[in-house]
This record gives structure tokens, C-alpha cells and sequence, in this order.
């Protein structure tokens, strides 16, 4: 692990301790994105960019601009609790002693006797390497080669679904501004017929 890892992991350490403690929504919600831009550059150094495409895509994109959009029809502030949550602060605690209990048997970061690595015909890894000019991320030159097709098609997903929620905010303030301008031709048209009503009885 180089000095860059180190930084990385440190100041994603940092960014979520700092989301669990702060309590102005907005910020929180911009420390999200800040930890999501953060694990995609994370995911570049482990040289997935295609990993890291979709969490800067997903996470630092969409879901931080979704979650402005609900700040924006809710308050910024977080509501101060009265008491102290004991239960779930002992099941958080637990589960993370579980989850680093679990993490000790687990190989060492590029091990080629991993169970991971063995499945994999070893003539596949080599060819796939060849393929790709030398790719060091097996992952990148199968999602990128051999299914690329595959790839294209849930990228393309994801394009229809973020149309469709933009299409779908458009249409609600196009609706609203049919209102708006619905009601205020009702309200031309009404006292356009109250003049006409004091005219006639003049």
C-alpha cells in the first residue's frame, strides 16, 4: 500500500466521521459526495475505472443531486433527539466487530493462490491480459472486451433511468406552471365579468 492509498483511505476515514457528526443537512449532504468523488478516485488508483465511472456517475452525480432536490422540500437542519439511542448504537457496534472479525480470514490484496483467482482459467487471465494491451485489472479487460455488449446495455439502463427522472421533475413544474397559469386566467376572466356586472348596473 503506497502513499497514495494511505491519503485516500484517510480521507475517506475522515469525510465519514464527519458526515456521522455533523448536523446541517446540506453539508452532510455535500460531505456524501465529497466520499463518493473520493472512492471513485480510490477505485482509479486500484485501476478499475469502470468501477469508478459508475460511483462518480451514481454517487457523486445523481445521488447527491437527488438528495438536494428532497433538502429543497424539506428543512436543512436535522431534528436534536432528546435521549440517546442505546440499542442501535450496541447493534452498530456489534456488526462492525463482526465485519472486522470477519476481515482477519480473509487473503492478502493480490494473493494469486486466492479463491477468487483460482476459479478463473489461469489461460483466460493470460489471454485477457494479451487482449487488452497489457491491462493490469482482469475485471476492467472482461467488462470492457469480452463483455463489452453487456456493459454498453446497463449503461444504457442507467442513461433511460436518469432521463426518465429528469422527464419526470419536468413534468410536475410544467404542470404546476399550467396551473399557475390557469389560475390566473380564471382570475382575469372573473374580473373581467365583475366589471362587466358595474358597467351594466351603471
Amino acid at each position: 500500500m503506497n502513499f497514495i492509498d494511505i491519503a485516500i483511505l484517510a480521507l475517506l476515514a475522515v469525510t465519514a466521521v464527519t458526515i456521522a457528526r455533523i448536523r446541517d443537512l446540506w453539508a452532510a449532504v455535500m460531505f456524501t459526495g465529497i466520499f463518493s468523488f473520493l472512492s471513485a478516485s480510490w477505485m482509479v488508483v486500484l485501476d478499475a475505472p469502470d468501477v469508478s465511472f459508475t460511483e462518480a456517475a451514481v454517487g457523486a452525480g445523481i445521488s447527491t443531486v437527488l438528495m438536494l432536490s428532497t433538502l429543497a422540500l424539506t428543512g436543512k437542519g436535522e431534528k436534536p433527539t432528546k435521549r440517546v439511542a442505546i440499542v442501535p448504537l450496541i447493534t452498530v457496534t456489534i456488526t462492525g466487530c463482526a465485519l472486522i472479525y470477519g476481515t482477519l480470514d480473509m487473503p492478502y490484496l493480490g494473493d494469486p493462490n486466492d479463491p477468487i483467482h483460482l476459479h478463473p482459467n489461469p489461460g483466460f487471465v493470460e489471454r485477457s491480459q494479451i487482449d487488452m494491451h497489457g491491462l493490469p485489472n482482469v475485471v476492467t479487460a472482461v467488462l470492457a472486451s469480452y463483455r463489452g455488449y453487456d456493459t454498453l446495455g446497463e449503461t444504457t439502463v442507467v442513461l433511460t433511468a436518469g432521463m426518465a427522472v429528469l422527464l419526470i421533475l419536468r413534468r410536475d413544474e410544467w404542470g404546476s406552471s399550467q396551473n399557475r397559469g390557469g389560475d390566473s386566467r380564471k382570475g382575469s376572466l372573473g374580473d373581467a365579468r365583475a366589471s362587466g356586472k358595474r358597467g351594466a348596473k351603471r
